[in-house]
């Protein structure tokens, strides 16, 4: 039995624990929430569609800036900048595997500009209990996948999110708390140092 996925169910669960109802959070508030995220790290869980569980520090630096780099043995790194994803394997290709940021749903959390209430964005907003719900898509590219953004209220804060890229499969996310308003060195996003030197 893979007691990975009992781990990461468990670590779901305690990220989300919050009071058992609340009302669901407006559009609006989740775009000025998201809009007013300069700068942040936190820990994160990732669940991948095959049910292997990875851990890691999140950092991001909006617009357009995210880093994902692993806790060890894994030593891979996902850098996002410039508007491309870029994936690098310390211990296999030196060459980083990139494609465009715009083809993946995590650009609607990075653009510069949030705006959730955009016409064909949002395909759902429900309340799960003490959690708001909020599935969005590119709408000039519905085809590039989508995103489910899972946000806790007072204060609104991001918790977890799953993106279901365009081959059908879906990586979820969950955040430990998030440290915003901190500074960030420009090398952990460089495509050309992804071991990330300065902090």
């Amino acid at each position: 039995m893979n007691m990975l996925r009992p781990l990461a169910a468990l670590a779901m669960t305690l990220t989300l624990a919050a009071p058992a109802w609340a009302d669901k959070l407006a559009l609006t508030d989740i775009s000025s929430y998201l809009n007013g995220i300069k700068t942040a790290q936190a820990k994160f869980t990732q669940i991948a569609g095959d049910g292997s569980v990875s851990t890691g520090t999140l950092y991001l630096n909006r617009p357009g800036r995210m880093r994902f780099e692993y806790d060890p043995p894994n030593e891979s790194f996902v850098l996002a900048n410039n508007g491309a994803v870029g994936i690098f394997d310390v211990k296999g290709d030196p060459a980083a595997e990139t494609y465009p940021l715009s083809r993946t749903p995590l650009s609607i959390i990075l653009d510069e500009k949030v705006d959730l209430t955009r016409a064909r964005m949002v395909t759902g907003h429900r309340e799960d209990g003490a959690k708001t719900i909020v599935s969005a898509q590119d709408p000039a590219h519905p085809e590039y996948g989508s995103i489910d953004l899972i946000f806790t209220g007072s204060p609104v804060e991001l918790r977890q999110w799953v993106v279901h890229d365009d081959s059908g499969s879906a990586t979820t996310i969950v955040l430990g708390d998030m440290q915003t308003g901190i500074r960030l060195g420009r090398d952990l996003f460089d495509f050309n140092k992804p071991q990330g030197g300065d902090r």
